[in-house]
């Protein structure tokens, strides 16, 4: 009977330890503002390369687009690709007004607003909000929304 006891226990013991024992921890990247902050210059440096794809490299697979200016929603890699073609052929250049980062365990979020300037002069003022994740060896982009100012307050 006494085995049987020891046995019934030591069940119990692993059972109460095993859930701790077989626990995934993550492990955080660390980085600052300023390291944020230079992912929006990496995307706006890759959208004055001219070539679309360069841009969508920086986003992750599943993402979403939520462009400046067309009502489409973007979600797959074409998709973003044949928005980036035709905004690229306008030759804009995309300058931070104003933002405010949040950092957490290997997310981060970029909002603010920014202006495109675009090749014949005319520009865009509009709202933005990047949202990037680690993935173990780049920041990408998990969405990415913009839209235009409205016309008053």
């Amino acid at each position: 009977m006494l085995p049987l006891r020891i046995t019934a226990l030591a069940a119990t013991l692993l059972l109460a330890v095993a859930p701790g024992a077989f626990a995934h921890t993550e492990h955080c990247k660390a980085t600052s503002e300023k390291e944020v902050a230079a992912l929006f210059d990496r995307w706006n440096a890759s959208l004055q390369t001219g070539e679309p794809g360069k841009v969508v490299q920086h986003y992750d697979k599943k993402s979403i687009l939520l462009p400046t200016v067309s009502n489409k929603p973007r979600l797959t890699a074409e998709e973003k690709e044949d928005y980036f073609e035709h905004f690229m052929q306008r030759k804009p250049v995309g300058a931070i007004d104003s933002r405010t980062i949040e950092i957490d365990c290997n997310t981060a979020v970029d909002a603010g607003l920014y202006t495109f300037t675009f090749g014949d002069g005319s520009a865009v003022h509009a709202r933005y909000t990047y949202t990037y994740k680690w993935n173990g060896r780049q920041w990408l982009i998990t969405s990415h929304h913009s839209s235009a100012m409205p016309e008053h307050n």
